[in-house]
């Protein structure tokens, strides 16, 4: 008698889908879903005007991309494989580096990346596409059946070739609200970003007069004398021309009579700008995963030096995101060549030979272990 009778009988289902798809769909399949945040204005006043923000963009993603991408067929390393190749010239364009730099930059400034593969039946070029122009289109079960890209009023789509393999991989940053876009760091450390540079724009206006609010014109009245409108115009006019600035700095100033300077200065408590700008600066940089050390970021030392600051940036944010872009590209690149594995080459990273050298010293110290053992936990081949 069967375990199960009542499965007796029944076929399996041919089709595999997730059982929430239709739940998704229903947020609109079929059209493009316009990214859901201002692109623009965070690139402009994040990346472009914010200092912090630049540095710390530049450095993962330069430091990701210094990490070279290798390939595995079937365990072994080949580096004459046609995606080893790719990795290392994508395009005719760009080499490597620069490819994954503009794709590890896009993944901070945005939370998505998007790479098209071009080619007839096997990917021959590899493309990083402007997270901006990109907008997914949902399939019916809820996930991107289809990828628009746009730019100056034009539009192609590039959907699913006749085998379901997808020609653009979508390479996103968790997002907690969201089903089909990422969250980017720069986003999350958007109020952090307009502080510091409100703080720099405070900081200028008040440069720009004479760096201090130097004081006060008291007019000495009589008998309730007021100075007239076109008196008033006048003397501040005169202030703005020939006192304001930083070109006007100790600039004597001449009075007439019934005017009396008060000198003025700020407190140590109106200076208090300059703490919650470097305050600001350490919450950009912590989105970001950067130790404020490496960014020369005053404050707390949370590091005992530059080297572990260091180490600390490459194995909580640069490693993670090299691995998880090569999980990606094998998950992808899979579908068009079998038995590859594509991998960060971390052992050709200059930062981390302390920590290889270290390794091999224990594993070395370590006698009960055989040449063999030793190999494949320093992660060498035998």
């Amino acid at each position: 008698m069967p375990k199960f009778p009542w499965r007796v009988g029944r076929a399996a289902p041919e089709i595999k889908d997730s059982r929430v798809g239709p739940l998704i769909a229903v947020t609109g399949a079929g059209r493009p879903r316009w990214t859901p945040r201002d692109y623009a204005s965070l690139a402009a006043e994040g990346f472009g005007k914010n200092a912090v923000a630049y540095r710390c963009v530049r450095m993962i993603a330069e430091a990701a991309a210094s990490a070279p991408l290798v390939v595995f067929v079937d365990g072994v390393r080949n580096d004459a494989h046609p995606v080893a190749r790719l990795m290392a010239k994508p395009n005719p364009e760009q080499s490597g580096p620069e490819w994954l730099e503009g794709v590890y930059g896009a993944l901070q400034t945005a939370g998505n990346a998007y790479v098209e593969a071009v080619g007839d039946e096997t990917p021959g070029e590899l493309w990083s596409l402007r997270p901006d122009r990109v907008r997914i289109v949902p399939g019916r079960a809820g996930w991107p059946e289809a990828y628009d890209y746009a730019v100056g009023g034009r539009s192609v789509r590039i959907g699913r070739e006749a085998d379901g393999w997808m020609p653009v991989m979508q390479l996103k940053l968790f997002h907690p609200t969201d089903d089909h876009y990422g969250f980017s760091p720069l986003e999350a450390a958007a109020f952090a970003i307009d502080v510091h540079n409100s703080s720099g724009a405070w900081n200028k206006a008040l440069l720009d007069n004479a760096a201090r609010p130097s004081g006060a014109l008291v007019f000495s009245s009589k008998d309730g004398e007021r100075l007239t409108e076109m008196q008033f115009q006048a003397l501040k006019a005169e202030l703005g021309e020939a006192h304001a600035g930083a070109a006007n700095a100790g600039r004597p100033l001449v009075l007439e009579g019934g005017l009396d300077w008060k000198p003025m200065s700020m407190t140590p408590a109106d200076m208090d700008f300059i703490a919650g700008k470097h305050a600001a600066a350490r919450e950009i940089a912590l989105a970001f995963g950067v130790p404020p050390q490496l960014l020369g970021i005053p404050g707390d030392a949370t590091y005992a030096n530059y080297r572990e600051a260091n180490a600390a940036f490459w194995r909580g944010t640069v490693i993670p995101l090299a691995r998880k872009t090569a999980g990606a590209l094998t998950g992808w690149l899979g579908g068009r060549f079998d038995g590859i594995r594509v991998e960060a080459d971390l052992d050709a990273v200059p930062a981390l030979q302390p920590e290889r050298d270290a390794l091999w010293a224990r594993l070395s110290a370590a006698s009960f272990l055989t040449d063999e053992e030793r190999r494949r936990m320093a992660g060498v081949g035998a």
